[in-house]
């Protein structure tokens, strides 16, 4: 007679995309962080000395407060597809991720309507090339977003709707670029 161990239990999931997706996550807001802190130490040595920060540019507002709307209103959308991903509605998780795809496209295209009504030279100054670079950034962000939404797409919407962890990770994207970009929006189109 032969005596046998227990099965061992089932491994705890490792959940490695929604670990490398905080990680990523708390990269980009130490980016962002960092300079906005650049922007904010800059824009007072400017007003301390007497002079207008930006100095001769007008930022127009009617598109940077689109952005912040469209870009919170993704959020909501890409909660849906965690939602639809749970209850393995395969209609849904299209619909939900193609308004996630036009909302982040949206955003890219009022941020180039920014640059465009701006008419600002990058070499301007100090102004100009950290403006550039801070909503550069953040336009690189959101392009990322719309690469993610796409790769969540494609393996949703072939089948593979047992990855809930990969939905998590883009909601969590996501969440992450609409905080990044509140403090964007908020320092450098608002207080300017």
């Amino acid at each position: 007679m032969t005596l046998a161990l227990p099965a061992a239990p089932a491994p705890h999931p490792r959940r490695q995309l929604v670990a490398g997706t905080a990680f990523g996550i708390a990269a980009g807001s130490m980016l962002i962080g960092g300079m906005l802190a650049v922007w904010l130490v800059l824009r007072s040595r400017t007003v301390d000395a007497g002079e207008r920060f930006p100095e001769d540019f007008i930022i127009p507002e009617v598109p940077s407060n689109v952005m912040l709307v469209t870009i919170l209103t993704l959020c909501v959308f890409a909660q849906w597809t965690v939602h639809a991903a749970k209850e393995r509605d395969r209609v849904h998780i299209g619909i939900s991720l193609g308004l996630v795809a036009l909302l982040a496209i949206a955003f890219v295209n009022a941020q180039a309507f920014v640059y465009v009504e701006m008419a600002m030279p990058v070499a301007e100054g100090q102004y100009a090339s950290l403006f550039y670079a801070i909503t550069g950034v953040m336009v690189a962000l959101v392009v990322i977003g719309i690469f993610f939404t796409a790769i969540t797409a494609f393996r949703l919407l072939g089948g593979r709707l047992d990855e809930r962890e990969l939905t998590i990770a883009h909601a969590m994207y996501w969440y992450f670029c609409a905080a990044a970009f509140s403090a964007v929006w908020f320092v450098v189109y608002v207080t300017k």
